[in-house]
Formats: structure tokens, C-alpha cells, sequence
């Protein structure tokens, strides 16, 4: 995808969570994600952040988070997830149509961040929120080859993911099989959406990863 296309996808994902979020009642957010640790309230405010972050802010957050990316993540969210919610809303829907991109992140990061984050807050509470196809083919490229924070290559070393709706491949060994979209949730760590693999490899990762999880 080019960055216009790419720019075009965050910012019609931005505005319908913003619109989803309005929707939803305070028992709603207050529900658990798919995001370990996290209700869609944290969610929610976590996407709400990326286009207001500053340098100055994320060097704060880093200090306090003692160097460590994920505690940067979970405590800023958790911060951030304080303020009212019609104000993360607002927040989040005057990110469509930001270019800011918080420090060190890439465009093709923003949107699969968005993309997931987006199905972290539907898919518990029993929305259907499609993916767009092409989007979430260029976000599980983009993780596969970054690696960077999830590690999909070596969370699912031994495997050959393969998607059934478009054209798009990772990993050598046992084959599995699902939509893009599942794959990009599985790709960045979503364990809950393994039901939803098939292949002769589906049940093979179920076991590794509840060996993992003490699940």
C-alpha cells in the first residue's frame, strides 16, 4: 500500500471506533479486550494518544517507564484512560486527519495498531467489525517482517501461515489457515482468536501456546 492509502485507512478506522465508542455504554467499556490486561477503556484511550504524543512527553514516559516499551504502553494507557469518556472520543476522532505520528513509530505501525486495537474492542463485546483486506495484508506483512514487538517469526517458528481470502503467506513448516484478519490478530499476540485457525497446524500452536500461556 502507498502512504496515501495507508493515511486513508487510519483515518476511516479513527473515526468509526470514535463513533463505536460514543456508542457504547459505560458497562461496555468497562469490558475486558482482547488486549491482555486491558478493557476497551484502555484501549480506547491508548488510540486515542498516538497523534497527541510528543517528544518531550514520550521522553518523560520512558524514563518513567525505566526504558521498558511495554510498560510505556500499558502505563500511559492507564493514565490516559482516567479522562472522561466523551473526552477520548473526542480525542480519538480529531486524530482522523492528523499526520502526527507519536516518536519512532511508522505510518504502516499507526495502522495496523488501529486495525487490531480495533477488533480488541469489537470482537469481545460481539461487534462485527470488518478489516479491510488490503490493509490488514500489508499490516501482517509489515509485523512478519518487522518482528518488533510482537516476534511473530519466533512466536510461530515451525509454521506456515496462510490466509484464505487474499494472497498472502509467512513462516515454513505445518500449515494453518484462516482470514487475514485472524492472522494479523494471531501475528500480534492474540491468543483468544486461535479457535479460528484450521489446518493440520491449528491444533499444534493451540498446544504450544497454551504451554506458554498456563492455559
Amino acid at each position: 500500500m502507498d502512504e496515501t492509502a495507508m493515511w486513508r485507512v487510519l483515518d476511516d478506522e479513527r473515526a468509526g471506533l470514535a463513533d463505536l465508542l460514543a456508542s457504547l455504554t459505560p458497562q461496555q467499556w468497562a469490558h475486558p479486550s482482547l488486549c491482555a490486561g486491558w478493557t476497551v477503556r484502555e484501549v480506547a484511550a491508548h488510540l486515542s494518544l498516538g497523534s497527541r504524543i510528543g517528544l518531550g512527553t514520550f521522553l518523560i514516559e520512558i524514563v518513567r517507564a525505566r526504558g521498558g516499551f511495554d510498560r510505556l504502553v500499558d502505563g500511559t494507557a492507564r493514565r490516559e484512560a482516567a479522562r472522561p469518556r466523551d473526552e477520548l472520543v473526542a480525542a480519538l476522532r480529531a486524530a482522523s486527519g492528523s499526520r502526527h505520528l507519536a516518536p519512532g513509530q511508522r505510518l504502516a505501525d499507526a495502522m495496523m495498531d488501529v486495525l487490531v486495537h480495533g477488533q480488541d474492542i469489537a470482537l469481545p463485546l460481539g461487534i462485527d467489525r470488518p478489516m479491510p483486506l488490503e490493509a490488514a495484508r500489508a499490516s501482517a506483512e509489515h509485523i512478519w517482517r518487522r518482528g518488533f514487538p510482537f516476534h511473530p517469526d519466533r512466536r510461530l517458528r515451525g509454521f506456515r501461515l496462510t490466509a484464505t481470502d487474499v494472497s498472502w503467506s509467512a513462516g515454513e513448516g505445518t500449515e494453518i489457515q484462516a482470514p487475514i484478519a485472524t492472522l494479523l490478530l494471531v501475528l500480534t499476540g492474540r491468543y483468544a482468536m486461535l479457535p479460528d485457525l484450521t489446518g493440520p497446524g491449528a491444533a499444534a500452536l493451540a498446544v504450544r501456546a497454551a504451554g506458554r500461556t498456563g492455559r
